[in-house]
């Protein structure tokens, strides 16, 4: 079975970083899109950021130019640098893959999520 597995969240001090990673395991034709996207309490689960196969980006504007993702293909890993965060980042983070399972079988899995809290 397919299983993603995430890491890196915590607890820390407003302008400081938190590298979260995430890894997929199972049997995998191909991943196209790896993202990481955040529910805070009380609301929607909402983008943070996403990477396509060509390693083209799109991030929330509210990230934009503290956060990085990046992909490693080669060991179905994907990764959030999260830097300057503000409590507002305070969320539970889960990370997204699409892509296909099969060539006639395409996936949309999800992760468990990680925990990450950002103290003023």
């Amino acid at each position: 079975q397919v299983r993603l597995v995430e890491s890196g969240g915590g607890l820390v001090q407003a302008g400081g970083s938190l590298r979260l990673s995430c890894a997929a395991s199972g049997s995998i034709l191909r991943i196209n899109t790896m993202g990481w996207y955040r529910q805070a309490p009380g609301k929607q689960r909402e983008l943070v950021a996403v990477i396509s196969s060509n390693r083209s980006t799109n991030y929330a504007d509210s990230v934009k130019g503290r956060f990085t993702i990046s992909r490693d293909n080669v060991k179905n890993t994907w990764y959030l640098q999260m830097n300057s965060l503000r409590p507002e980042d305070t969320a539970v983070y889960y990370c997204n893959a699409q892509g296909l399972l099969s060539t006639v079988l395409p996936f949309d899995y999800w992760g468990q999520g990680t925990q990450v809290t950002v103290s003023s």
